[in-house]
C-alpha cells in the first residue's frame, strides 16, 4: 500500500503577508484624523468660552462704571454736589480691566475714547442743569456702544447655548440700557418740570420718547431671564436669579407708572419719577452681579465640562493606536515566525540527498541472511545468533 506524501505547505506571498499590516494603517489613518479634528473642535469651543469670560470680567467693570456715571448725572441735573468718588474708582477698575485684557478684546480705543470723556466731566459747571444733561448722555451713548463692543468680540453675542446667551444679552445689552434710559427719564423728568409752560408740551413728548427707550430693554430683560431660567439645566439659576428679578419687574412697573402724566393736572410730578428712577436702579445694581455671576459660572462649568472632552478624546485615540500597534506586533512576529519555519524546512530539503549517517555498531538490516537447516550440525558460535535473532 502506497502512503500519499504530505502535502508542502505554501509559502505566503509578499502581499498576504503585508495585507493585515496595510489594514491595521488603513483604520488607523481615519482614527487619528477623527481624533484630531476632534481634539481641535474641543479645544477652539474650550477657547472660544474662555475668551467669552474675559467679556463677563469687562462687563462687570463696565457696569460700576455705568451705575456711578448715572448717579453723578443724577446728581449733576438736580444740583446736588457730586459724588466723584464712586465714579473715580470705577473708573481706575475699569482701566485696569481693560489694562489687563483691552487688547485681547480689542476694546483699548474706544475705552481710552470713554475715559476721556469722563475725565472732562470733571470740570464741568453744575450751574446749567441742561448741559449737563446733555454731556452726561453723550458719555453714556459711548459706554453703552463699549458694551455692544466688549459682547462682540469676546464672542458673547455668538453664545451656543440658550441659557447663556439670553443671560449675556441681558448683562452685557438691556440692561445697561434700562439703568441709563431710566435715569434720564428721572432726570428729564425734573427738566421738564423747570422749563416755561409754553415747552411743556414738547418736554412731555421726550418724556414720552424717553419712557419707550426705558421700559423696552426692560420688559425685554424680563423675559430673557425667564426664558434662560426655563431653558437652563441648572438648578441654581432660577433659585438665585428670580427674586432680584421679581424686584426688578416690580420696580420698572412703578416707573412706568409714575413716568405718566397725571390725568387731571397732565404734568409728570418729578419728585415721584425720581423716586421711582432711584428704586429701580437699586434693583438693577442688585440684579446685574447677579446675572453675570451666573454666566460666568455656566461658562467655568462648560469649560470643564470641554477639558474632559478633549482628555477622553485623547484618551481614546492613545487606546486605539496602542490596540493596533499590538495587532501589528503580532503581525511582524507571525511574520518572522514564518520565515524561520520557511528557512528550517528550506535546509532541510537542501540535505535530503547526502548519504545518512551510519552507525558502526549497528546491523545492516537490509542484508538476507541464510536459513539455516534443522539440525544441521552446529557451527562456531560467530554462527549461532544473527544480527536480529534476538530482537
Amino acid at each position: 500500500m502506497t502512503v500519499p506524501a504530505p502535502r508542502a505547505r505554501r509559502r505566503p506571498s509578499m502581499l498576504g503577508r503585508l495585507l493585515p499590516l496595510l489594514l491595521i494603517g488603513a483604520l488607523l489613518a481615519p482614527l487619528g484624523l477623527l481624533a484630531t479634528s476632534n481634539w481641535g473642535q474641543v479645544t477652539d469651543d474650550r477657547d472660544f468660552a474662555a475668551r467669552e469670560r474675559l467679556g463677563v470680567q469687562y462687563l462687570t467693570a463696565l457696569a460700576a462704571v455705568t451705575d456711578a456715571l448715572v448717579e453723578a448725572q443724577s446728581n449733576a441735573v438736580n444740583g446736588r454736589p457730586a459724588a466723584r468718588e464712586a465714579l473715580d474708582n470705577a473708573v481706575e477698575e475699569a482701566a485696569a480691566v481693560d489694562a489687563r485684557i483691552g487688547g485681547e478684546l480689542l476694546s483699548q480705543e474706544r475705552w481710552a475714547g470713554v475715559r476721556a470723556k469722563l475725565e472732562a466731566l470733571r470740570g464741568r459747571s453744575a450751574t446749567d442743569p441742561e448741559a449737563a444733561y446733555t454731556a452726561y448722555g453723550e458719555v453714556a451713548d459711548l459706554l453703552l456702544a463699549l458694551h455692544r463692543k466688549v459682547r462682540e468680540s469676546s464672542g458673547l453675542v455668538r453664545d451656543p447655548e440658550a441659557d447663556s446667551f439670553f443671560l449675556q444679552d441681558s448683562a452685557g445689552e438691556e440692561l445697561p440700557e434700562a439703568v441709563v434710559a431710566a435715569g434720564r427719564l428721572a432726570d428729564l423728568g425734573v427738566l421738564v418740570s423747570r422749563r416755561p409752560a409754553a415747552q411743556q408740551p414738547r418736554g412731555l413728548m421726550e418724556l414720552s420718547g424717553v419712557r419707550v427707550s426705558a421700559l423696552t430693554p426692560a420688559t425685554d430683560l424680563v423675559d430673557n431671564l425667564r426664558s434662560a431660567v426655563d431653558g437652563s439645566e441648572s438648578t441654581d439659576l432660577g433659585a438665585n436669579v428670580l427674586t432680584p428679578l421679581d424686584t426688578y419687574q416690580r420696580s420698572v412697573e412703578a416707573l412706568a407708572g409714575y413716568s405718566l402724566p397725571d390725568k387731571d393736572s397732565g404734568v409728570v410730578s418729578p419728585g415721584q419719577l425720581s423716586a421711582a428712577a432711584l428704586n429701580s436702579h437699586r434693583s438693577a445694581r442688585q440684579l446685574q452681579p447677579v446675572i453675570l455671576t451666573e454666566l460666568d459660572a455656566l461658562l467655568v462649568e462648560r469649560i470643564d465640562r470641554l477639558n474632559r472632552d478633549r482628555w477622553l478624546t485623547a484618551g481614546a485615540a492613545v487606546v486605539a493606536a496602542l490596540l493596533l500597534g499590538w495587532l501589528a506586533a503580532l503581525q511582524v512576529a507571525a511574520g518572522r515566525r514564518a520565515r524561520r519555519r520557511a528557512a528550517l524546512a528550506a535546509t532541510h530539503a537542501e540535505g535530503a540527498d547526502t548519504a545518512p549517517h551510519r552507525d558502526p555498531w549497528q546491523p545492516v538490516a537490509d542484508e538476507p541472511r541464510a536459513l539455516q537447516p534443522v539440525g544441521a550440525a552446529r557451527d562456531p558460535e560467530s554462527t549461532q545468533w544473527g544480527a536480529f535473532d534476538a530482537q
